[in-house]
């Protein structure tokens, strides 16, 4: 049995969801929440969130305790390089880079926090050490600082665009140019919280890509950042008519994904280059590209090999 408190006075003729959350000080969703799934009630009668308070009406509370269940970890998770100062994973496609509203799968932080490894204090609660993201859908290199001096100057670093990052890209298509910029502001898309999109109302992005290999259906390009926009080189390609491979988001042909066996963005953070924070040396991590994105590059070269073999007569 729960806590029974008679209605107060100054909230009768109120909200259900509205009265709980007073009564409480919660938010009002909250209420709504304990109210749907049958936590706070009306003794005597069944009750829904805009039912109102009336005089003499008893308020029931029972809180369920939370069942805390303990956050995924992502064992596949490679590093790349790691010393006193800075550790470089090499991030799974469906790993988060930390904790956020919403997502309950595995984060690097939390993996390398399960793993032992230390982690500098310094950043915001739950984002510690970290000085650069990649989205959870893209695979690749990801640095993370165990030193607070080495957080100070990473950031630094990544803040002032000295650090190198190469991506490699499957774009849709035949780029024109071989070696390309693409300069165009980006900001958040007003047809969803999770889009974004090239606008003038956007922050500056710059994006540099060479090519790599031709496949006439599509394009592997090398692709360097001087900004870290949110999807960035997904908003970029897919603003030229290039989505990358693989990304209904942004417009990718679901037919070509579904015959190469892509769930998600053919791009990989491939390479980093950056100074030492305490050495000062030149350091350069590289990657390897995952299963899902090499078998589908093979299928993408195996396809353009048949197609650009010439017939036999007969």
């Amino acid at each position: 049995m729960g806590t029974i408190i008679p209605a107060p006075d100054a909230l009768i003729g109120r909200r259900f969801d509205v009265a709980v959350a007073k009564m409480m000080g919660i938010s009002r969703a909250k209420a709504s929440d304990l109210i749907e799934t049958g936590q706070a009630t009306i003794v005597g009668r069944t009750t829904s969130k805009s039912d109102i308070l009336q005089l003499g009406d008893l308020v029931e509370i029972t809180l369920r305790e939370r069942e805390e269940r303990p956050e995924p970890v992502a064992t596949d998770m490679a590093i790349a390089y790691e010393d006193d100062d800075v550790v470089v994973v090499d991030k799974p496609v469906g790993v988060a880079a930390h904790a956020s509203v919403g997502w309950t799968g595995p984060t690097v932080l939390g993996s390398l926090l399960d793993r032992g490894v230390h982690i500098t204090s310094l950043g915001a609660p739950g984002r510690q050490g970290i000085v650069s993201r990649l989205d959870v859908g893209t695979s690749g290199l990801m640095l993370v600082c165990k030193s607070d001096l080495a957080y100070t100057e990473m950031r630094r670093q990544f803040a002032e665009h000295e650090v190198v990052k190469t991506y490699h890209a499957l774009a849709q298509g035949n780029l024109k140019e071989n070696k390309a910029t693409i300069d165009a502001p980006i900001g958040r898309a007003k047809v969803s919280d999770f889009r974004f999109c090239v606008t003038p109302a956007g922050k500056d992005a710059v994006t540099h890509w060479d090519v790599m290999e031709r496949f006439g259906e599509a394009t592997l390009a090398s692709v360097n950042l001087e900004t870290g926009r949110t999807h960035q080189i997904r908003v970029h390609f897919s603003s030229i008519g290039h989505p990358l491979v693989g990304d209904a988001m942004y417009g990718a042909n679901p037919r070509l994904s579904e015959e190469l066996g892509l769930e998600r963005q053919w791009l990989h953070a491939m390479q980093l280059e950056f100074r030492h924070p305490r050495t000062h040396v030149t350091t350069v991590v590289t990657s390897h590209y995952p299963a899902d994105l090499q078998h589908a590059l093979d299928m993408m070269r195996a396809h353009h090999a048949d197609h650009s073999t010439p017939s036999t007569p007969q």
